[in-house]
């Protein structure tokens, strides 16, 4: 049976430039948007610098796309919905088709 994808995401990919002190800062690109199905799975809270922090992890269903095209997921890029981020952990083919994928999400939010 195939996913019901319902939701659209956006797909980031950490970018890195120069702070002019010999260092850089973080910054995030869009590479598209997805449809995904996004399905959560167990969570927990752990310890934050400042505040406690409360970590779920998810199962991110899309459309497959060729290895190399910026509509492929990666581990350490990121899913964006509106102010929410789901740091991807890792991909993997979700049927022997290999016509979705399964991405392995984090979110975390300040408790």
């Amino acid at each position: 049976m195939a996913p019901r994808l319902n939701r659209q995401l956006v797909l980031e990919a950490p970018t890195q430039a120069s702070d002019g002190a010999g260092g850089y800062t973080q910054g995030w690109t869009a590479l598209g948007t997805l449809w995904a199905s996004v399905t959560a799975r167990s969570g927990r809270e752990a310890a934050g610098i400042a505040a406690p922090l409360s970590r779920v992890a998810y199962k991110i269903i899309v459309r497959a796309a060729p290895p190399g095209s910026d509509a492929r997921p990666l581990a350490n890029q990121r899913f964006r919905d509106g102010d929410r981020t789901f740091v991807i952990l890792a991909v993997a083919e979700d049927d022997a088709d290999a016509r979705y994928l399964n991405c392995t999400a984090q979110e975390e939010t300040v408790a």
